[in-house]
C-alpha cells in the first residue's frame, strides 16, 4: 500500500513515517511548508520508498492532486497544525476557500473534519493519527515512581472537570490548575505555551503575596467526541521540560487515546525530577 502521509510540526510525522515504513509501506508525504520539519527530505534521501511533496497550508487543491496522481487512497494527518495558521497571512486556493467560507465556526473539528470530507470525496480516506503507534497509547495508571499527592489528586479531579468542558467547546484540551483553582485553560496557543503561561502567573501572583500555592498541576484531555484521525493529545519530554520550568509536579493524561513520545526518557526524566505522571480513563 502507498500511504499519504499528511505531516505537521513536530516529531509525529516522523515516528509514524517509521512505523509505515516498518511494515512495508512506501509512503508518500504531504509536507507542510509552515510546520514541517526539513529533516523529512533527509528521510526520503536516504529512502527510495519516501517521496516529499512540500505544499503551503492553503494548497488544498494541490494536495488532493499530488495524492491522487501516487495513487494514494488511504491517507494519515500526523503532527501538529497550529490553530493560529488560519488567521495568518497564509492564502488560501480556490477549495480550501470556498471551504472556510462554508463553515458555521472555525474549530478544529470543524475545519479538519471538512478537509476530510474533501479528501473523501475525491477516493483519499482519512485513517486514525494512532495508526501504526497503537504500543505508544498511554494505559491507564500512574506511570512514574511517585504517586500524586492528595492535594494533586484535588487537582486532577477539580481539572477534569474543567478540561473537559473545555474540550468539550473545541477550544482547547489542557488546563493548569493549582490548589483547586484554574491557572489557565488553552485555546489557540498549544499545550506548552499554555504551561509557560501559567507558570508566570504564578510568579506574579507570587510576588502578590497570592495564598495559592506555587505547585502546579497540568491536565490534557481527548475531546469527548475525540475523532482519532486528528489532533489527538500528545506528550513528549518537551513538554515535560516546560512543565519543569513553570514549576509544575503532577501531569494528568488521558488513557488509551494520549500518545506518549519516547516514554522511557519521559519517565525516568519524570521520576529524576520528582514529578508525577498519571494516566485515567474518562
Amino acid at each position: 500500500m502507498t500511504l499519504g502521509l499528511i505531516a505537521g510540526n513536530g516529531r509525529f510525522p516522523f515516528l509514524l513515517l517509521d512505523a509505515a515504513r516498518a511494515e512495508g509501506h512506501s509512503v508518500v508525504v504531504a509536507a507542510i511548508k509552515e510546520e514541517t520539519d526539513t529533516e523529512i527530505d533527509r528521510r526520503a534521501a536516504a529512502d527510495a520508498s519516501i517521496i516529499v511533496h512540500w505544499l503551503s497550508l492553503g494548497e488544498l487543491s494541490r494536495l488532493i492532486d499530488t495524492f491522487q496522481k501516487a495513487g494514494v487512497t488511504t491517507a494519515v494527518m500526523a503532527g501538529q497544525v497550529k490553530h493560529k495558521q488560519i488567521f495568518s497571512s497564509i492564502r488560501p486556493d480556490w477549495r480550501l476557500a470556498k471551504l472556510l467560507l462554508n463553515l458555521k465556526t472555525r474549530s478544529t473539528d470543524a475545519l479538519i473534519g471538512a478537509v476530510a470530507k474533501v479528501l473523501s470525496d475525491e477516493g483519499i480516506e482519512l485513517i486514525s493519527s494512532t495508526a501504526f503507534l497503537e504500543p505508544l497509547l498511554a494505559a491507564e495508571g500512574v506511570l512514574t515512581e511517585r504517586l500524586p499527592d492528595e492535594e494533586e489528586r484535588k487537582n486532577i479531579a477539580y481539572g477534569l472537570g474543567v478540561a473537559g468542558a473545555l474540550a468539550g467547546f473545541d477550544i482547547g484540551q489542557t488546563v493548569v490548575v493549582a490548589a483547586q483553582a484554574c491557572v489557565a485553560v488553552e485555546a489557540m496557543e498549544g499545550t506548552d505555551a499554555t504551561i509557560e503561561r501559567a507558570g508566570r502567573l504564578m510568579e506574579t501572583l507570587e510576588s502578590e503575596a497570592s495564598t495559592l500555592e506555587r505547585k502546579l498541576t497540568v491536565i490534557k484531555v481527548a475531546k469527548p467526541n475525540q475523532d482519532m484521525r486528528f489532533d489527538v493529545p500528545v506528550i513528549g519530554p518537551a513538554t515535560l521540560e516546560v512543565m519543569l520550568r513553570a514549576g509544575a509536579s503532577c501531569l494528568s493524561i488521558e488513557a488509551g487515546k494520549t500518545l506518549l513520545f519516547d516514554r522511557e526518557a519521559l519517565v525516568k526524566r519524570a521520576n529524576d525530577a520528582g514529578v508525577t505522571i498519571v494516566a485515567t480513563r474518562q
